[in-house]
């Protein structure tokens, strides 16, 4: 067969991750009105001696870091969509930078519980005026941050299409992993503001303030949770967990569907946001081509890469 015929059947892994993603230029935008904010409040800070707002300026930095992080994921993704040294393209750098995010997040929560049960045991004196000074405006960037981060997003990329193998992801949007990450940083970030001017309004104006440090404890728990519920969804799809049961249901269904085939052996896993590809094993009396199997893979489940293994059975099937 000649080469040049072969390329009818050949194809791509780059299943449209070589497309610059909405989530990337909004988290971009969140890392620079981080990054001024972070140096606006350090430059004031030196300034007027405040080391309420130098530790707020430094907590916006660790932030503007896990962001970072992000944004490169994006851009990595991207730029080596095309490397071949990827099996099945770099969809899974979006879930990596994810689960990075996730253990930041944790860090963050962790620091958030110790610093505040040390405040419990060993109160400080608090700078109220200054303090909520710090935490109103931080609240005002980050809700800034969250509404460009989780405004709704209709445009959903879609896979490399050939009609042989490959499916359109069907929303996308929503298994961005990458991009959750960065929307529960900023969010953290909005919580722990509110939370601070609850409870400096409170040990202000009753002078509880051992307010503050609960709530600062309470915020930590909260934040923990939100890191826990990313380190699974991430991990799953860095360790190649099965696709949920009704997708394999749907798939089976759909070629189990004329009685003449039966699948013996089924895997179908995330190859990045809203993709997936799958290997399915089945057996018939009068055995389709491959695309014709293909063909049956209802379109919505997003599945860009499948391989078939067809073996002939000359037995009853029931």
């Amino acid at each position: 067969m000649h080469t040049n015929h072969l390329a009818e059947w050949q194809h791509d892994h780059s299943f449209g991750q070589d497309q610059k993603r909405p989530g990337e230029t909004r988290t971009l935008i969140v890392v620079i009105i981080t990054a001024v904010m972070m140096v606006a409040e350090l430059i004031a800070g030196g300034l007027f001696g405040s080391m309420a707002l130098l530790a707020d300026g430094l907590h916006m930095g660790s932030h503007s870091v896990a962001l970072m992080i992000s944004v490169f994921a994006y851009w990595y993704a991207r730029r080596h969509a095309n490397n071949r040294e990827y099996s099945f393209g770099t969809g899974k750098v979006n879930a990596l930078g994810g689960f990075t995010g996730a253990v930041l997040l944790a860090g963050f929560a962790f620091v958030m519980a110790f610093e505040s049960v040390l405040r419990l045991l060993n109160p400080v004196e608090i700078l109220f005026n200054q303090a909520l000074i710090v935490a109103i405006i931080g609240l005002l960037v980050n809700g800034i941050c969250v509404f460009i981060l989780g405004v709704d997003d209709h445009h959903h990329d879609h896979g490399h299409g050939h009609d042989h193998d490959h499916g359109d992801a069907h929303d996308q949007q929503h298994h961005d992993h990458n991009l959750k990450s960065a929307y529960l940083h900023v969010l953290a970030d909005a919580l722990t503001s509110v939370l601070a001017i609850i409870a400096l309004l409170a040990a202000k104006f009753y002078a509880a303030n051992w307010i503050d440090p609960v709530i600062g404890i309470l915020g930590a728990v909260l934040v923990g949770k939100w890191s826990i519920g990313l380190l699974k969804s991430t991990s799953a799809t860095l360790l190649d967990r099965q696709a949920p049961e009704k997708a394999r249901k749907q798939i089976i269904d759909a070629i189990e569907n004329d009685q003449d085939s039966k699948v013996t052996d089924l895997h179908i896993w995330s190859i990045g946001p809203g993709i997936y590809s799958a290997i399915i094993s089945l057996v018939a009396h009068q055995p389709k081509k491959a695309a014709d199997y293909k063909a049956l893979i209802p379109h919505q489940l997003g599945v860009a890469h499948a391989a078939i293994e067809i073996t002939l059975c000359e037995e009853s099937l029931d």
